[in-house]
């Protein structure tokens, strides 16, 4: 089985090996990736230029544009009859309103829209706390697995978020859950006439057992979203 991989953070990140090597116990992985970052560009997509791509080896392409770009030339020309595609892992949780500007979500909504099963995988931070790609990797790749045998309904896509930090000795628990809606809180700093954004994901508005609140919790939450 043909496994598509991508990402909204560029094909050199950690995330992206971590997911291809998860990736190699189930199928033929093949890399279609952005050239440079592409955090928060949504469901941007690119029809009125051309769009370069370069082939860096075998199953492995370099794309100059968007993650909806690369989830659309992979499923177009290089890999139509790709069984999967997974998305990640980001650095960086996707959850409630998050699935609206992320790239990440956007590439596995893509997948979704032409058909073909995807899940979109994100590493919550907690402050202060860097990512251990080796545990990230190993759990990601024990929900992988699980999501892989379970039923997708047409149109659907499943989200992925796993909780932070991750001890080698502890066992995570997962759950199912529906979308937090609660906004982000935040605010606007004027300065010299411009704008700036100032806000914190980690003391952001959540609902018990929806998304956010599962993953900051412990747990791992998996969401199945609908076009």
């Amino acid at each position: 089985m043909k496994i598509i991989l991508t990402n909204d953070d560029g094909i050199d990140m950690p995330g992206l090996e971590a997911l291809n090597r998860i990736a190699r116990a189930h199928g033929d992985p093949m890399i279609v990736a952005p050239d440079a970052a592409q955090s928060g560009v949504g469901h941007r997509v690119t029809t009125r230029i051309p769009i370069p791509v370069a082939r860096l080896g075998e199953n492995r392409y370099r794309v100059g544009g968007t993650p909806v770009d690369c989830v659309r030339l992979a499923l177009k020309v290089f890999a139509p009859d790709a069984g999967w595609l997974i998305a990640g892992i980001n650095p960086g949780a996707n959850l409630g309103s998050d699935i609206y500007q992320s790239g990440t979500i956007a590439a596995a909504r893509e997948a979704a829209i032409l058909g073909c099963r995807s899940m979109a995988v994100s590493q919550y931070i907690a402050r202060d706390c860097p990512i251990d790609w080796d545990l990230t990797g190993r759990l990601a790749a024990r929900i992988i697995h699980l999501l892989m045998q379970e039923e997708l309904p047409g149109g659907c896509y499943w989200n992925v978020n796993l909780p932070h930090p991750l001890e080698a000795r502890v066992t995570v628990s997962h759950r199912f859950c529906p979308l937090d809606t609660n906004p982000h809180r935040y605010v606007f700093k004027r300065k010299n006439g411009e704008y700036l954004y100032e806000g914190t994901i980690h003391e952001r508005p959540r609902d018990p057992g929806r998304d956010v609140a599962v993953c900051f919790g412990g747990e791992v939450s998996i969401t199945c979203l609908s076009l």
